[in-house]
């Protein structure tokens, strides 16, 4: 009994090959249909400080352009950020903005209170 594939077994290793190839070039340009994206490591949303100087780090992915509430900063080559601050007593509210070269945006705000 002979059994009949409808593709030769080098089609099929072809159309295979072709599957990965695209799978593969998907997940390498993964970051870039993700758009750009911003993490604040330190200090946490809701912090309570005891000194006015707070040193904002942080991580950015995929960014041409990013700012510390409006200020522009900069990173590293491996995409990190440290910013130093001194805020008033209170409430006080930063907002880190990322942008990438095909103008998405994407922010991510942290509130600290010093007492």
């Amino acid at each position: 009994m002979k059994l009949n594939f409808p593709f030769s077994p080098k089609k099929s290793l072809l159309i295979l090959l072709g599957i990965v190839f695209i799978l593969y070039c998907l997940f390498q340009a993964r970051f870039l249909i993700l758009g750009p994206q911003v993490s604040v490591t330190s200090p946490q949303d809701g912090e309570i400080v005891t000194s006015p100087l707070v040193v904002m780090r942080g991580l950015a992915r995929n960014a041409a352009w990013i700012s510390l509430n409006g200020g522009q900063i900069f990173t590293n080559e491996d995409g990190l950020w440290e910013e130093k601050l001194i805020v008033s007593p209170g409430t006080s509210i930063m907002t880190v903005t990322v942008r990438d070269r095909w103008g998405r945006e994407r922010s991510k705000t942290t509130r600290i209170i010093f007492k």
